[in-house]
């Protein structure tokens, strides 16, 4: 066995000797056969955002052998607001690389993320996994053979009644230990849990954010993924959210992606990293510095800004959260470890110093290659989003920044040095566009760039139209002003996204 997969905390990955990716049918059924499983979950995400279950009990061999096959019928109308109930059939197959085992059920259950199919058999143009599916393969294709590859950073509250004595200092948490941060354990046992569900994960720590309201204790954590194909990226942010809400209901505490919950106090995000490779070669770096390719994708991020909020900022709470002078971004631009930027591009190890050998003088004098690590964030999006369609979005985006002729200009006007907000920027803040303020806005931005993501059937204009219309049903033009009046109006709002996403 080799190292890749003796590591791998999924003990299907363990049983099979397999990488998820070449887990066929029939190393299923052996898996379920031989170790006494008895119930199987199709998972599927929705309109929402969130996932949905379809819960199965193995009955005999025949029935599993059909389900795997043929998958089983779901009401899309129920699922997709944009179907309508005359004809709303869908079939939902199970994705085979995508086993794992429920961690949380009592009797032992394998899951499977889905595709949805339409009543003709045909991947449906319109859902979430197959429009990210569609915007990877287009990306593939105009840039000659390059992989997209994505993962995000999952900020979330916890809150419960805890007390303790170990009071840490308001909005000074980040990174702070047990016993000033009172959820490591919690956090520790979920990193762990999606390990075992086949999530790559980089690092978790407790953020910044931390208070008290109506007696809560709220504490702000995140959990980092480490880069993976776009797919898996999404993929694992989606068990990720389920595994956070379903563990923390189990504890008795409450949790959420909420963008905002209370002026003063950090919002939560959802950064997305970015990275373009070529085989094994990371192809935002070229000879130490930041490459043409990594420009390319910047220019076509800031172009497409406006209108990626549609999918990274999808409710009024999202727009509390992105206001001027917060680490949000609110300003289109870019720039190196600059964390007032909308796209950052941080730390990526281009260093030639051996820091292994200054920390530790009994190491030899062996570096290792570490020009992969670079990657370039996308900052503004938060816990709201479609996680499938955000990363279509920005799949998009990439590619567009590839077929732009002035993706130069674009990168050198846009990039800033020093935090945009300094007096000393004022006049280079002002040449620059700014985020949309409100989800009407972000809906009319989408209805003037909806082309770039229509092309090549990427996005469907049925799917378009009806995010348009969600985000104009809010009518959000004035509540951040309204709630900056009034605090009952704020905590009402807040309590009505309490749990988006």
């Amino acid at each position: 066995m080799n190292k890749e997969i003796e590591l791998n905390q999924n003990p299907i990955v363990a049983f099979l000797e397999k990488k998820p990716a070449d887990f066929t049918k029939a190393d299923i059924i052996k898996y379920i056969c031989e170790n006494d499983i008895k119930m199987v979950n199709f998972r599927y995400a929705a309109g929402d955002g969130r996932l949905k279950t379809l819960n199965f009990v193995i009955t005999n061999l025949e029935y599993l052998e059909q389900i795997l096959t043929m998958g089983e019928r779901v009401d899309g109308s129920s699922l997709f607001r944009y179907m309508k109930a005359s004809s709303s059939d869908l079939y939902v197959l199970p994705r085979f690389s995508t086993a794992f085992l429920d961690p949380f059920a009592d009797i032992p259950t394998i899951c499977f993320l889905c595709y949805y199919f339409d009543k003709d058999g045909n991947l449906l143009e319109s859902s979430p996994e197959y429009i990210l599916k569609k915007a990877e393969e287009k990306f593939e294709q105009v840039t000659g053979g390059m992989k997209f590859q994505a993962m995000g950073e999952l900020e979330y509250y916890i809150i419960g009644d805890e007390e303790s004595k170990f009071e840490c200092e308001q909005q000074r948490g980040y990174q702070e230990s047990s016993p000033f941060s009172k959820y490591e354990s919690f956090r520790s046992q979920a990193m762990y849990y999606m390990a075992q569900c086949g999530c790559i994960i980089k690092y978790a720590h407790s953020e910044v954010g931390n208070f008290v309201l109506d007696g809560k204790n709220y504490e702000q954590n995140e959990i980092e993924f480490l880069p993976v194909d776009v797919q898996d990226a999404a993929d694992q942010l989606m068990i990720g959210k389920w595994i956070l809400r379903t563990l923390a209901a189990m504890y008795g505490l409450d949790l959420t992606f909420a963008p905002k919950i209370i002026a003063g106090e950090a919002g939560s995000g959802m950064h997305i990293h970015t990275r373009v490779v070529k085989g094994n070669e990371n192809m935002y770096v070229a000879g130490g510095e930041l490459s043409e390719v990594a420009k390319k994708v910047i220019a076509g991020i800031i172009t497409l800004a406006p209108s990626l909020t549609a999918f990274a900022n999808a409710n009024p709470t999202s727009y509390f959260r992105l206001v001027p002078h917060q680490e949000a971004p609110t300003t289109i631009c870019w720039g190196d470890r600059n964390r007032s930027a909308m796209v950052r591009v941080p730390l990526g190890w281009t260093t030639k110093n051996n820091m292994c050998k200054l920390a530790n003088p009994n190491e030899n004098d062996d570096c290792i290659e570490m020009m992969n690590k670079q990657t370039v964030e996308f900052r503004c999006p938060d816990g709201s989003a479609n996680v499938y369609l955000l990363l279509a979005g920005l799949v998009v985006a990439a590619r567009k920044g590839f077929e732009m002729q002035d993706w130069k200009e674009v990168a050198e006007k846009s990039y800033i040095t020093t935090n945009i907000h300094d007096k000393e920027n004022e006049q280079k803040r002002n040449s620059l566009q700014e985020l949309p303020t409100c989800c009407s806005e972000s809906a009319d931005f989408l209805e003037k760039q909806r082309d770039v993501y229509e092309e090549y059937g990427v996005f469907s204009p049925a799917l378009i139209d009806g995010i348009f219309s969600e985000l104009k049903s809010f009518k959000d033009e004035t509540l951040r002003k309204e709630c900056e009046k009034n605090s009952d109006l704020l905590i009402e709002t807040v309590r009505k996204y309490f749990y988006c996403g």
